[in-house]
């Protein structure tokens, strides 16, 4: 087998559509977002039939187990075959993704900074709470 077929964790990730890139599984991976068998491990892992993982994607925190290895990226119907997600994890998700919903739009989470306009709007509700 050569260098290039080795199977890689970073790889089989991307194979599996967690991720878009390989670059950003290998962060993932190194950024300690994906547990293998319980511990924090290298992009070069190389990933076993039966193995669990735990991804953390956004919000979301997912155990699978793997159900087969392939290095080449293909449909989604066919990435869903290479691995099994656990009915703890579904639920967990499921209601992580309820609680997320029922906090509705007092949730607010902004990537950048307010406005002039909102800024004078949590000034004015701040001196209105403070009365």
């Amino acid at each position: 087998m050569s260098e290039d077929s080795k199977p890689r964790l970073d790889k089989w990730l991307w194979a599996a559509r967690f991720f878009k890139t390989r670059g950003l599984a290998k962060a993932a991976v190194e950024g300690g977002k994906v547990h293998y068998a319980g511990e924090r491990c290298k992009p070069s892992k190389e990933p076993r039939v039966g193995d669990q993982l735990r991804i953390r994607q956004g919000f979301d925190d997912r155990t699978v187990v793997i159900r087969a290895i392939s290095m080449t990226r293909r449909g989604a119907p066919e990435a869903q075959l290479l691995y099994e997600e656990t009915a703890q994890s579904i639920r967990l998700r499921e209601q992580a993704a309820a609680a997320r919903k029922a906090a509705g739009p007092g949730l607010v989470i902004s990537e950048q900074r307010p406005t002039k306009k909102q800024r004078r709007q949590i000034h004015r509700f701040k001196e209105q709470q403070g009365d």
